[in-house]
């Protein structure tokens, strides 16, 4: 019976190891993005800072949790071991569920997630209880806190409408003070915007960032509470004359000083107050287990039969247990792939311009932006012309020369980085000083959403993608918590019931499913290095365009002619399932392709006046690539149709012929691949000069079945499957030659002019 709980025990150690990588994964966005976003410094710098703020509030932080989590359920009312099941089916759900969320690049709230875990989880048992001793399905009350549980709901729900709210207020208001030309106005205002915005943060690390960390005296606490308009006023006065001296003064950039400052409150207060969403669970179990351990060896009291009323209070965590978490955390914020993804999705939704949009539009976002587009249009009408003009004035942008690197351009200005932290500081520091629940995920995300929108960073071209980005992860937020309640409350049924059998089985399947993630993000990863994604933006010479040509169309013929002898082979043996596949692999290149011709508009504008027209050139290359993508997904599409409709298979000859076809196909391309993966281009004329009588051949294969259906033939569907591949396959060839054709002879000018 002890060696059970003792598994646990491990299992549940195990696990929150494990917890702590894929929550940190996520959480780390509501403290790097604005720095990163903005480049206040090198990613290396603000890594540093913040390790240094996750490691300090880690270390430092008492790590007490309450183990009911903020009044949920009652834990009086369960005994030892239905305690430990709660906590196991919470722990296997945390991992899985946020784990998804990093896969996605979707951020998330630890908090919510932790929330709804515990509760799912208490409910079941609490349910399985009530059943057994045929109560009253109303005394779920004794069990569950349900008006708290609807405060939290209600309160993170506000906290989302007041965050984006008060961001789109306060972003409108710096950028009518400071423009986009903020740099001429710091030494007149800058004083006072810094004076405002590293007091918010000092507020913040003072109402909830130093809030348990055990090393600050109970007296200066105290102080802090009892005195707060008073260290608001002090803070205030004392930062604006500093502020003011540093921009009067120096050349230091204040801005780049309120954003690290930033950066490391808001690590500071995650590492602080998040880390017991991570270890919590362990860490009760764990004393839990102790308790009852104790108790048993006094009186042998069973562990379904000794109460947990102790838990009703906090659990803290030793020392040791902080610092090895705060290693953990700080480890994983540097080598986390997972934790750079979910960043990059708020840096992409929140950015300034246009380019590559991650989101696909969806009806609601088309409906919110027209209607946004036409009220834009009432206000402007009913606002006076040189009011309108001077505000239009103030949030025109300055025309830059784009980067060849354009990576290495912000996402956005420092004036908004800086925003996003003041005012995420202020809200959390509010609510954690009225005892409001919200999530700092929530808000942080929602914040920079609302300056974004008022900053004009959603243009016309962007804003439906934008809104749409921000309603999956709101939605992303809902499925969080009803995902957390329902699976822990299935997690919790099955070990139940099933016990150590059960548990085994749910361990070894979330083994698997966390190693089938991170295989398929590698390969994710792999593919997304393999796939035609090179910044167009960046080619501004003949050079840069000629080679960045040849390598995309060496990939394009390399899948193509991969693509094509699988159709041919999966036609012949009826192999849906390989036909399915490779459907899915002729999607992912259409959309490279098309997401090539996205940025044709940017191509042009980063050329220098030498190499204007090579632009012709590159977008006709674009467009005989995307005529050979649509041949061969033509025959894919076809095929798959043919095979999974289950007609009749085509007839050996027919599939042989194809089969010689695509010999001479592959030829064709191998011969292609080795000119431009080489940059010789030597052989291009050869080839040309070859293709009629590849043409031919296939013209001959149309003349045969136009003889056989006068002959024997007897299927139709046969028959219009097999000139479908015959007359898709000669504009394929014809497609690609034309491109050899356009390629030598840009090429061959190019060379003489030179």
């Amino acid at each position: 019976m002890e060696q059970f709980y003792i598994f646990m025990l491990v299992a549940l150690f195990v696990l929150a190891i494990t917890d702590l990588t894929v929550g940190v994964s996520n959480d780390a966005v509501n403290f790097l993005n604005s720095a990163v976003g903005s480049k206040a410094a090198s990613l290396k710098t603000i890594l540093i800072i913040a390790s240094i703020g996750v490691a300090v509030g880690a270390i430092f932080s008492s790590g007490l949790m309450e183990v009911a989590r903020k009044g949920i359920f009652n834990p009086e009312q369960f005994y030892f071991d239905e305690i430990m099941i709660i906590f196991m089916a919470v722990m296997i759900t945390d991992i899985l569920l946020l784990d998804l969320f990093n896969s996605l690049a979707l951020p998330t709230s630890t908090t919510v997630s932790i929330v709804f875990e515990l509760l799912g989880a208490s409910v079941a048992i609490s349910f399985i209880k009530i059943f057994q001793a045929d109560a009253a399905i109303g005394s779920i009350s004794n069990y569950i806190n349900g008006d708290k549980a609807t405060e939290i709901i209600v309160g993170i729900l506000m906290s989302v409408v007041i965050a984006f709210t008060v961001g789109t207020v306060v972003q409108w208001v710096s950028r009518l003070i400071f423009s986009f030309q903020y740099e001429k106005r710091m030494k007149f205002v800058g004083g006072i915007f810094g004076g405002i915005a590293i007091t918010s943060i000092t507020y913040f690390i003072l109402i909830k960032g130093i809030k348990g960390v055990t090393i600050i005296p109970e007296a200066f606490l105290n102080f802090v509470d009892g005195n707060k308009p008073l260290i608001i006023l002090v803070c205030l006065l004392l930062f604006t004359a500093i502020s003011q001296i540093i921009v009067s003064f120096t050349k230091i950039n204040l801005l780049k000083i309120i954003i690290l400052i930033g950066t490391f409150a808001l690590a500071l207060a995650f590492a602080g107050n998040d880390l017991v969403n991570f270890i919590g669970v362990p860490i009760a179990a764990y004393q839990s287990y102790e308790i009852w351990h104790t108790a048993y060896e006094t009186s042998g009291v069973l562990p379904s039969e000794f109460g947990m009323a102790s838990l009703s209070g906090q659990v803290e965590t030793p020392t040791y247990m902080l610092v090895l978490a705060g290693l953990v955390m700080v480890v994983t914020l540097w080598l986390s792939k997972k934790a750079r993804s979910v960043m990059y999705t708020e840096i992409n939704l929140a950015r300034s311009g246009d380019g590559s949009e991650k989101f696909e539009p969806n009806f609601l976002s088309r409906f919110i932006v027209r209607t946004s587009v036409s009220f834009n249009q009432v206000l402007s009408n009913a606002m006076p012309n040189g009011l309108q003009k001077s505000i239009e004035a103030r949030f025109e942008k300055p025309e830059t020369k784009r980067s060849k690197n354009p990576e290495n351009e912000p996402a956005f200005d420092m004036v908004r980085a800086a925003v996003n932290l003041m005012v995420a500081s202020i809200l959390i520091s509010l609510a954690t000083s009225l005892k409001l629940p919200l999530s700092t995920t929530y808000v942080s995300f929602m914040v920079a959403m609302g300056t974004s929108l008022s900053d004009k960073a959603w243009g016309r071209e962007s804003a439906v993608y934008r809104v749409a980005g921000v309603f999956n992860v709101i939605g992303g937020w809902f499925v969080t918590a009803i995902v957390a309640f329902a699976a822990a409350a299935l997690f919790a049924t099955i070990i139940y019931y099933g016990k150590a059998t059960a548990l085994v089985i749910l361990l070894v399947l979330a083994i698997f499913l966390l190693t089938r993630s991170f295989l398929l993000y590698k390969k994710n990863e792999k593919e997304k290095e393999a796939a035609l994604e090179v910044d167009r933006t960046s080619l501004i010479t003949i050079n840069e365009i000629i080679s960045e040509s040849s390598d995309n169309i060496s990939k394009v013929i390399r899948r193509i002619s991969k693509v094509y002898g699988e159709v041919i082979d999966s036609l012949g043996l009826q192999d849906l399932n390989k036909l399915k596949k490779t459907k899915k692999q002729l999607n992912k290149l259409e959309t490279e392709v098309d997401t090539l011709k996205s940025d044709i508009f940017y191509f042009i504008k980063s050329l220098d006046e030498s190499s204007v027209e090579a632009s012709k050139f590159y977008i006709l290359t674009l467009d005989y690539l995307q005529d050979m993508v649509q041949s061969i997904s033509y025959i894919t599409k076809n095929s798959y149709a043919h095979v999974n409709n289950n007609h009749k298979n085509l007839k050996f000859n027919q599939i042989r012929d194809l089969k010689r076809i695509d010999e001479r196909l592959e030829v064709l391309f191998d011969r292609i691949k080795v000119d431009l993966d080489g940059n010789t281009f030597e052989d291009i004329g050869f080839i040309i000069e070859d293709k009629k009588e590849l043409l031919d051949n296939v013209s001959g294969l149309i003349q045969k079945q136009i003889d056989r259906i006068r002959s024997t033939e007897t299927s139709p569907k046969n028959t219009k499957l097999y000139f479908s591949l015959l007359l898709e396959t000669k504009d394929l060839i014809t497609a690609t030659i034309s491109l050899l054709t356009l390629f030598k002879e840009f090429h061959d000018d190019y060379s003489r002019i030179k």
